[in-house]
């Protein structure tokens, strides 16, 4: 497959989960990054000696990420460090605290102090949800390309399990009965971008696996995974191709044939695969393919996730804080329409706060931390001013963060900071409608009914990344890549084998 060549748009988790793949293939693959660093919003921000990750600080799934390097011939464990955390995370609610554990005795015993009478459900939510895992998540490792593939025994099987009639939040209701205690298994739906009122009963599965299998760290951040994946992609015989931004795919009779680079130049290839936001992508980089079903006007048709206003701090400080911690509104139910159904960037809000540091040492100076706040918010559809609105709601942000959690003297001890509104998200990391968890996982756009992995609109054309099957998040982006690799391959004759079963997932 040497004479075989492969063009990947974008060095995200996807794009180079595919090029290690393809390259230990025989694929001739070149990955070309409009950045200057690999990664996308799995890349390192660094500044004044602090280094955070841009995006995603939860590895969860390890597994798949080890099974990733072995079909490239590689060990994970050759090129980072991995630490599982537990307390997995910190739940901070107005009038308690409770520290999630994947240690099921652990877990039993919070939910005892903090909601009893509820304790014995845990094994029930434990037994129900690890059938739904396993029922479903194989069908998830498939491709959806065809509608006949809808009709697989294995998936007709699940359809059960999917439960398309209830939300993730109905699900719960059938294990717990205190709101606070839902919430504790369902504000995971922020990890699709979505409301947990309206977010599918079938990810359930994201809390099950969270306490089942644990929660990782990469010494370094997980920025970490990219680096060592870009690595290994030149060991392999892959071609790095950094600061090199694709202006547009060369398309004739419908049909992709390589990329137009900005500033001139082009590369011809067999297939290309896209792990740009695939709404951007399309609206974008394929403006000229003549698109029907994903054309600009259809495009502003669909649904998306919310965003994240973020702040990456760098603190000449270190605080007694949890690595994961979740500050809850006083009120999350008002807190969630606010982002979902009214567009209104919230007062009383909620925020994901990272304070790595008390983990990983090497992310700042001696003595000093990084920490990393998370606030979801509307995406730009909302049509929010965030240039009048940004400096106002950090203010925001940090007294909320100074009144419910240690960090009682943040400002004092800023020394860097970079700030990430909805329109950063869309201006500089070219997010569509800085929508940061792509397009929303409602079941219209799942399996079959989301951009396929062999993109359904142009030959030779590959879609990787959060906004193709099986969906956004790092296990599913990298479940992305193995699916439109074998399906590359399978074009080609090259043999590939699927998934390790799940009796032999193997973690760090």
């Amino acid at each position: 497959m040497k004479n075989k060549k492969i063009i990947i748009v974008g060095a995200g988790p996807g794009g180079l989960s595919a090029g290690m793949i393809l390259a230990k293939r025989g694929f001739q693959v070149t990955i070309v990054e409009k950045a200057g660093v690999v990664g996308g919003r799995n890349a390192p921000l660094r500044q004044d000696g602090f280094t955070f990750d841009i995006g995603p600080t939860f590895l969860m799934m390890d597994y798949i990420l080890k099974e990733i390097f072995e079909e490239a011939g590689k060990r994970a464990e050759d090129y980072m460090q991995v630490r599982r955390l537990d307390p997995i995370y910190r739940l901070l609610f107005a009038d308690k605290t409770v520290l999630a554990s994947s240690d099921f005795a652990a877990m039993k015993a919070e939910i005892s102090r903090h909601f009893p009478g509820n304790e014995e459900q845990l094994t029930r939510f434990m037994q129900t949800e690890k059938a739904r895992y396993e029922s479903m998540f194989p069908c998830l490792q498939k491709e959806y390309t065809r509608p006949w593939h809808m009709l697989r025994p294995m998936f007709l099987k699940s359809l059960g399990a999917l439960q398309l009639n209830k939300t993730l939040w109905q699900n719960l209701t059938s294990y717990f009965k205190p709101d606070d205690l839902k919430i504790c298994f369902t504000f995971q739906s922020k990890y699709l971008g979505m409301s947990p009122w309206e977010c599918p009963a079938a990810f359930t599965m994201i809390p099950y696996v969270e306490h089942a299998y644990g929660i990782y760290h990469v010494i370094g951040g997980l920025n970490q995974i990219s680096a060592g994946m870009a690595r290994a992609f030149q060991e392999l015989g892959g071609d790095l191709r950094l600061d090199t931004p694709v202006a547009e795919l060369i398309t004739a009779n419908r049909s992709v044939k390589g990329v137009r680079l900005e500033g001139g130049g082009e590369l011809c290839a067999d297939a290309v695969i896209v792990n740009a936001d695939f709404a951007y992508a399309m609206s974008t980089l394929a403006r000229n393919a003549g698109l029907k079903k994903y054309s600009r006007e259809n495009l502003k048709k669909k649904r998306y996730s919310c965003s994240t206003f973020m702040l990456y701090l760098g603190v000449g400080k270190q605080y007694d804080l949890p690595h994961h911690n979740v500050v809850f509104a006083s009120d999350y139910r008002r807190n969630v329409e606010e982002i979902f159904a009214k567009g209104t960037p919230s007062e009383d809000m909620s925020a994901y706060v990272q304070n790595a540091c008390v983990t990983d040492t090497t992310l700042a100076p001696a003595g000093k931390s990084t920490i990393y706040v998370l606030v979801p918010c509307p995406n730009m559809t909302a049509g929010t001013d965030w240039d009048t609105l940004k400096l106002p709601y950090r203010e925001k942000v940090l007294d909320m963060l100074e009144k419910r959690t240690e960090l009682k003297d943040l400002r004092r001890h800023i020394e860097t900071e970079v700030i990430c509104t909805p329109a950063d998200w869309e201006k500089q990391y070219h997010v569509y409608n800085g929508a940061t968890f792509n397009l929303a996982h409602n079941l219209p756009q799942m399996l079959y009914f989301r951009p396929h992995n062999a993109f359904e609109e142009l030959a030779n054309c590959y879609l990787v990344g959060g906004g193709t099957h099986p969906g956004s998040g790092l296990p599913t982006i990298y479940e992305s890549a193995r699916i439109t690799s074998n399906l590359i391959s399978r074009k080609y004759g090259v043999p590939c084998t699927p998934p390790p079963t799940l009796s032999r997932k193997e973690s760090f």
